[in-house]
């Protein structure tokens, strides 16, 4: 199969930290449109992998391309086709959810008015149109997580990670997450995520 008929690629990935070598030659491929669900338990490295994909951390070892973009010598270019939701909610607790994502949609160079129009999209997509005028502190995890996904993909990234995305919410909370990460699937967004659960890799 040809390079370029995978959106991610990673070969050989190295980290260490010190004498604790947290990769030790990581590979993975991901077609366009598949989701690849990365599982395992605390402080297995899961978290760094993603951050050296989103250009987050460098390797010490190793080759990674987005999209055809390398991500240690272009990586300006991968932040354009990427969305990145960590696991703990990247928002501001004072602004609304509603400003929140117009804040975002406007460091992302959108017009104010593409701005609040995609803000006004995501809020009815995550359920939070009821919620969109109140600050962010008054939310629930369950909510801050959805704005927090909400948020990652105000520019419509093709490919997005997600870093333990259902970490810490309830039963109900976590099916509407992955009814949400189903919908991005099925709309063609190529998505790799981490998790600690067996069933949500399945």
């Amino acid at each position: 199969m040809p390079q370029n008929d995978y959106v991610i690629e990673a070969i050989g990935l190295k980290k260490s930290y010190g004498s604790n070598k947290v990769l030790q030659g990581v590979d993975l491929r991901v077609k366009r449109g598949t989701m690849l669900a990365l599982l395992g338990p605390n402080r297995a490295g899961k978290t760094t992998t993603v951050r050296i994909l989103s250009t987050l951390l460098k390797a010490d070892a190793g080759s990674v391309h987005i999209e055809g973009f390398d991500v240690f010598s272009d990586a300006d270019s991968v932040r354009r086709v990427i969305g990145l939701t960590g696991q703990s909610a990247a928002v501001d607790e004072m602004l609304t959810g509603r400003e929140n994502l117009i804040m975002m949609g406007q460091l992302y160079h959108l017009t104010t008015k593409s701005a609040k129009q995609r803000a006004e999209e995501l809020l009815v997509e995550f359920d939070l149109v009821d919620a969109a005028k109140r600050a962010v502190k008054t939310y629930s995890g369950g909510m801050r997580r959805r704005l927090d996904l909400a948020v990652s993909l105000i520019a419509t990234p093709p490919v997005i990670f997600l870093d333990e995305p259902t970490t810490g919410l309830d039963p109900r909370s976590r099916i509407t997450m992955w009814n949400i990460i189903n919908r991005l699937k099925e709309n063609g967004a190529t998505i790799l995520l981490t998790t600690q659960y067996l069933d949500e890799a399945d």
